[in-house]
């Protein structure tokens, strides 16, 4: 029997692999299987069970033929020689060695991977994994070690066909749960295991909940060191991950019974500061994954994440995890940037939606005195001066959350934007680490006056930021005026947002120099620039005023939404732009009001450039991108990518700002139309025919001038519909019609017309015939119903005459039987027969006429109502199908009944 198990695996195995296996290594494999299986003597097989470990621990050949051939002997002798430690100890070790891949020179990738395909073969075997399992509880050590590392070795090429089998066996969770406890070599294995066996894997994730996973880990932690410890902390980690991830009652039953003092430990420093080693730094990446898991929540489709999530934040500052965040991400400077960046995105997270987090986060104080300064100064202080994009993006994050919903804390930054003297705006940042957070701000966005317009740019994200939403913070900021440099205009000043066009103009001009320069790590300026633009015109009239106040802002915007040079991103924000210039405009001085507006747009550039500017590909592009997906940004990538849009754009234009773009572009197809369908000017050239002529009569006049009147309004009614007309279509096609087209369209057009009303007319004829279809139908089944109920009449009469004929027949029987009796005094039986037949008669003969009467009548309806549904179209015979059924099966019952 077991070798006809060999030879079904052996052509298994060939019909995958050919016949590449030598025949000398198959006949030797095959020996000393044979005396596995068949010795008699257990040293000689003990024996036999080494030699085969060594030669498939060394050859992908030998791996191949004991895959062929092997495994159900194998398995044979742990379930019957459980008593043999050693010779239990060493089938394992072979099973080991033949999942495990032997890395000789490298082969093609087509090549048979032998310890993979074995991994397959073992997890079909049958009673397998519940083997392995019952092996976990053998008291010798290397039986329970080899046993995990077949287990892991399963998991990684199978864990599908693991999962299910363990969730089937009994106890096979609560076994593996038991070997954390065990001694360090295997604790480690299973849990390396139960690391694997978690991921994707709800069902299990409880079981290992339940089976009180959460104290078992922390332990764990504490005995190796916390962040301090080796990879077994971060395994440890990795496993909690694995159960908090997308899992609210999970986080719930931690938050309850172990709670988050012991993950709080694991942030905290200790000893030397400055010691990182890249173990310490993944372990601390990994307990800040676990915090910003908390700050989630729970899955998307969880009813109540939003709660959990709240309670989350709620338990974690009365940890005190700000403060911890805050040594991590913001005033160790021995942190690597990594552990910078997650710990920002964790206060961003921790601060988002969350005012109470949001005052505590302005209140708290970096630094030791006298060198002290508030947090969101030294937040500001990293995101203008670090060299790493990621760490400006995390920076950038934690501005973002703290202006998200917090009028209040707009309100407070904005207040400390106050200009000061060009002297101290351009003195360097490190000097001065007492200067207020508007005074950084104000200082970077000047910058771009010597050239730095990447901090220039850098501070209007941070800006972009305290302008959004927040009207009175808007014009605040507008009313700033930046003292220009000595030797320019006389030292004049020059106002915030005049002075962040021109570093616009000059990010462009530099590009325009350069063409490199457009993959550079500039790349990103005119967009951020750009989005604080649009954020500052969106819903501000005051703001598009003072735009709109130097003229050559609109000239450069028009030559920037009509220049092929530049990406998609930068020409359709500057089209946002002027789109709010047109809908934000409450201007009425000549030349800035929102008709000159579109009519410099159209003249220049024509307006279907506006409406088809290429900017909602980049948008989608941008809002489905993840900070996450950046994280790992290879700066001097020059792939067609970044040539198109740098990849910080990802992060900075957060979904808020594309979907408030996608808004705008409704709104400014909509302006359009009411401006080209509303008079430019009102006229005041008073035309000669308004003049009285001479010689002309006073009523001839106002009759005269009444026609010129009706004239005029005629033809300004049909030049308003011609304009609204223009501006529709235009809104709609999106692009410009060449002469020789327009003919042909507008015959398009009418005939288009005339099948629109030809098609409502037929919507409406139809909607009529169906409503009449529905009358005539319900009347059709009231009629059916009064005929059912007549035929019922009708049925009720039958059973009486039925009843009466009874009556007769059983009168004639008794007579005839008094007559046989000799009764001779009885009356003439013929005589009262006929009698009583003419009194019956009689008497169902006007029930008869009456109901024939109404039959009549119900007919003649029904014949109406047949010819009328004929002409709708309607099947009668189907309608009337099954009419009478019942009452002539009913009458077939009856006349059985008397036929017995």
């Amino acid at each position: 029997m077991k070798m006809d198990l060999m030879s079904g695996y052996k052509g298994v195995v060939g019909l995958l692999v050919g016949n590449e296996t030598s025949s000398n290594e198959d006949s030797y494999v095959e020996r000393l299987l044979d005396r596995i299986s068949n010795g008699k003597l257990p040293e000689d097989r003990r024996n036999a069970i080494t030699e085969l470990q060594a030669v498939v621990s060394e050859s992908q050949a030998f791996q191949l033929a004991f895959g062929a051939m092997g495994f159900p002997i194998m398995l044979s002798v742990l379930k019957e020689e459980r008593d043999d430690v050693e010779m239990v100890r060493g089938v394992l070790e072979t099973l080991v060695s033949a999942l495990t891949p032997i890395n000789h020179a490298k082969g093609s990738s087509n090549e048979v991977q032998p310890a993979m395909m074995n991994t397959d073969l073992l997890s079909r075997e049958a009673d397998c994994i519940s083997l392995l399992l019952s092996l976990l509880e053998e008291d010798d050590f290397y039986v329970r070690y080899y046993t995990l590392q077949i287990l892991t070795a399963l998991l990684t090429n199978s864990p599908q066909r693991l999962q299910e089998a363990i969730l089937t066996i009994p106890r096979g969770i609560t076994r593996l749960m038991d070997m954390l406890m065990d001694r360090e070599v295997i604790r480690n294995e299973a849990l390396l295991l139960l690391t694997h066996l978690t991921r994707e894997a709800e069902e299990i994730q409880k079981i290992v909940v339940f089976e009180g996973a959460f104290e078992k880990i922390f332990s764990i932690i504490r005995e190796e060191g916390n962040s301090d410890g080796g990879v077994v902390v971060q395994d440890c980690l990795e496993l909690l991950n694995n159960l908090l991830r997308s899992n609210a009652a999970n986080q719930v039953l931690l938050r309850e019974t172990v709670g988050l003092d012991s993950l709080i430990l694991i942030l905290k420093l200790r000893g030397s500061t400055f010691n990182f080693n890249q173990q310490k730094t993944i372990n601390l990446l990994s307990a800040l994954e676990t915090i910003k898991l908390l700050l989630k929540g729970g899955s998307e489709s969880d009813p109540g994440k939003d709660m959990n999530k709240q309670t989350n934040k709620t338990t974690l500052v009365q940890k005190k995890v700000l403060d911890h965040l805050l040594i991590l991400g913001v005033e160790s400077q021995w942190v690597p940037v990594a552990v910078h960046c997650a710990a920002m995105r964790c206060i961003g997270d921790l601060i988002a939606g969350d005012s109470k987090n949001c005052e505590l986060l302005a209140s708290k104080v970096l630094g030791e005195e006298p060198q002290v300064e508030p947090a969101l100064n030294t937040i500001l202080r990293i995101l203008l001066r670090t060299s790493s994009m990621q760490e400006f993006i995390a920076a950038d994050y934690i501005f973002k959350s703290f202006c998200q919903k917090n009028a209040d804390g707009q309100s407070m930054l904005a207040s400390t934007l106050i200009p000061h003297p060009y002297s101290m705006n351009h003195a360097f940042l490190e000097e001065d680490v007492n200067m207020s957070f508007g005074s950084m701000l104000l200082q970077s966005l000047t910058l771009g006056e010597n050239g730095d317009l990447e901090n220039c740019c850098r501070a209007a994200s941070v800006l972009s930021h305290i302008l959004k939403d927040h009207l009175q913070c808007k014009e605040r900021v507008l009313r700033i005026e930046i003292e220009a440099a000595p030797i320019q205009s006389l030292g004049a000043p020059e106002l915030l947002m005049h002075r962040m066009v021109k570093y616009l103009a000059v990010a462009s001009s530099m590009k325009s120099q350069d063409g490199k320069s457009s993959t550079s790590g500039n790349s990103y300026v005119q967009p951020i620039i750009l989005k604080l633009l649009i954020t500052w015109l969106a819903d501000c009239p005051s703001a598009v005023h003072c735009f709109l106040d130097a003229r050559p802002h609109l000239t450069y915007l028009i030559e920037l939404v009509s220049n092929l040079s530049e990406t998609a991103c930068v020409r359709g924000f500057a089209a946002v732009v002027l789109g709010e210039c047109v809908i934000y405009n409450k201007s009425t001085d000549s030349g800035k009001d929102a008709f000159a507006i579109v009519d410099a747009i159209s003249q220049k550039i024509g307006l279907s450039s506006v409406e088809s500017s290429p900017s909602n590909k980049s948008f989608t592009r941008s809002s489905a991108a993840s900070m996450a997906d950046i994280e790992d940004v290879d700066e001097n990538d020059s792939s067609e990518k970044k040539k198109l849009d740098h990849p910080i754009l990802s992060s900075i234009l957060d979904s808020y700002f594309v979907n408030l773009v996608k808004s705008l572009e409704a709104d400014i197809r909509e302006q359009i139309v009411e401006v080209y369908s509303r008079p430019k000017m009102k006229v005041a050239i008073v035309p000669a025919e308004l003049e009285q002529r001479s010689g002309e009569s006073d009523g001839e006049y106002i009759k005269r001038l009444k026609a010129f009147v009706e004239k005029q309004c005629s033809e300004i009614q049909d030049l308003v519909l011609r304009n609204a007309t223009l501006a529709e279509d235009l809104a709609k096609t999106g692009s410009t019609l060449q002469p020789e087209q327009r003919v042909s369209w507008d015959s398009d057009r009418v005939q288009i017309e005339t099948l629109r009303r030809d098609l409502q007319e037929a919507s409406q004829r139809l909607e009529m015939l169906k409503a009449e279809r529905a009358k005539v139908e319900s009347e059709a089944i009231m009629y059916r119903n009064l005929a059912g109920k007549t035929e019922a009449d009708l049925r009720s009469l039958s059973d009486a005459y039925n009843s009466l004929e009874q009556s007769n027949l059983q009168l004639e029987n008794e007579v005839k039987a008094l007559r046989r009796e000799g009764h001779s005094t009885f009356p003439d039986l013929g005589a009262i027969k006929a009698e009583a037949r003419e009194e019956a008669q009689k008497e169902s003969e006007g029930e008869l006429n009456d109901l024939l009467v109404c039959l009549g009548q119900e007919q003649s309806k029904v014949e109406r109502l047949s010819a009328r549904l004929l002409e709708l179209g309607e099947d009668v015979d189907k309608l009337l199908e099954g009419i009478g059924d019942d009452a002539g099966a009913a009458e077939d019952g009856e006349d059985e009944e008397d036929d017995e």
